[in-house]
C-alpha cells in the first residue's frame, strides 16, 4: 500500500484524534486515537523515529503521478473504498516492527476485530510524529510529546500494547 496522503485531525466531540491515510489506489482507512493510546504508544513512536535518524534507511526513488503533500493541503475527496468501513477503527492494541534496513511498520489492532498495518520508512514517521504532536497539543491534551527516546520502555519493541 502506498500512502498518498495522512491527516490526523481532533475531533473534540469524541475527545479523539482521526487518523485518515489515503491510498494511491483510493483507498482510505480512519482510525480513532484516545489521548491515553497515544501517551502509550508514543515512547514506541519516538524511538523508532530515533533509530531511523540515527541510520537512515536508503532513498527509493518516490517518484509518483501526484504531487507531494504539504501539511497545508486539505485531505482530497475521492470517492474512495473503504477496506476496513467508513467507522473509523478504534485502535486498542499497537505492534510496532523495526527493520536493518531502517524502516519500520505499525499494526493498529481494534480488539481482536479489524486491523490496519502502516509501514513507516523515515519521510512518513517523522511526518506521522509531526502531526500526532500538533493533533495533541491542539486537543489540549497536554502529553508533552518529546522527541527524546526513554532509556527504558514498559513494553518492549515488538510486543502488543494493550489500552
Amino acid at each position: 500500500m502506498s500512502v498518498r496522503q495522512l491527516q490526523i485531525a481532533n475531533d473534540s466531540v469524541q475527545d479523539r484524534l482521526v487518523m485518515r491515510i489515503a491510498t494511491d489506489d483510493n483507498e482510505e482507512v480512519r482510525v480513532f486515537l484516545t489521548r491515553r493510546f497515544l501517551r502509550e504508544i508514543w515512547p514506541h513512536l519516538s524511538r523508532m523515529l530515533a533509530k531511523q535518524l540515527a541510520n537512515p534507511a536508503p532513498q527509493a526513488d518516490t517518484t509518483s503521478e501526484h504531487e507531494p503533500s504539504s501539511f497545508e493541503q486539505p485531505f482530497r475527496e475521492d470517492n474512495p473504498v473503504f477496506p476496513l468501513g467508513s467507522k473509523p477503527l478504534l485502535a486498542s492494541e499497537a505492534t510496532f516492527e523495526g527493520s536493518e534496513d531502517g524502516l519500520g511498520r505499525m499494526i493498529l489492532r481494534e480488539g481482536r476485530e479489524r486491523y490496519f498495518s502502516l509501514n513507516l520508512n523515515g519521510e512518513l514517521l517523522q511526518a506521522l510524529c509531526s502531526m500526532l504532536r500538533a493533533a495533541s497539543e491542539q486537543a489540549k491534551w497536554d502529553l508533552g510529546l518529546s522527541y527524546d527516546a526513554p532509556a527504558t520502555l514498559t513494553t518492549p519493541p515488538g510486543k502488543s500494547l494493550l489500552h
